[in-house]
């Protein structure tokens, strides 16, 4: 006979790990991405997409991208979901300003780097649900479209990406485009796959 499934809590501990590991899998994936050229969905993508065409830093602009998305996040998904994506959202800005300066890349091939960031951007993301964080924006929405209807939050952001994509292709080559839509198509598979509400609940 199979025992119940019980939910415990996650210590402060837990998700204070947690969620360090899953914004530094992220920001990996960033600095690949953004090594090789390419561009991503969500807000991340928004904020990437404005630094190529201003030359302004990654971190500031992700950062402020992400404001008007936490009175949402606030007022349907709680104030400790809503601290956890504040905190991770600026722990990311910060990653992404400092890796390079300890983590130089040389030649990567494109379709090679966005399935590595799509790799390690999924699992930081699915880290970060677990305990009860994201990295704002778009994600929050999926979250909470997937918690009211059932939809998954996966492909709740990969609608969101085609719309971004649809948009990347009036300012970006083409093959810049299809590389990053190879990196959007597995990071939200991963999510959409693996991250379960039915399946893992986090307290």
């Amino acid at each position: 006979m199979i025992a119940p499934r019980t939910t415990q809590q996650h210590t402060v501990f837990e998700d204070a790990q947690g969620l360090s590991l899953g914004v530094f899998l992220c920001g990996l994936g960033l600095h690949i991405l953004t090594h090789i050229g390419l561009i991503t969905g969500q807000t991340a993508g928004m904020a990437v997409i404005v630094s190529y065409l201003t030359g302004w830093s990654f971190g500031p602009v992700f950062f402020v991208i992400n404001l008007p998305f936490y009175v949402l996040a606030w007022k349907r998904l709680g104030p400790v979901f809503t601290v956890k994506s504040m905190i991770s959202v600026t722990f990311l800005s910060l990653v992404t300003e400092f890796l390079p300066f300890g983590f130089t890349l040389g030649a990567v091939n494109p379709a090679l780097g966005a399935v590595i960031f799509g790799c390690l951007t999924g699992l930081g993301l699915l880290v970060m649900f677990r305990h009860n964080g994201s990295l704002g924006g778009f994600g929050v929405v999926a979250l909470l479209v997937q918690d009211t209807t059932g939809f998954r939050a996966g492909y709740v952001q990969l609608a969101a990406d085609a719309v971004i994509f649809t948009v990347a292709l009036a300012l970006f080559p083409v093959d810049i485009v299809v590389y990053s839509l190879l990196g959007a198509v597995v990071l939200n598979m991963i999510i959409a796959i693996n991250h379960r509400r039915d399946r893992y609940v986090a307290t």
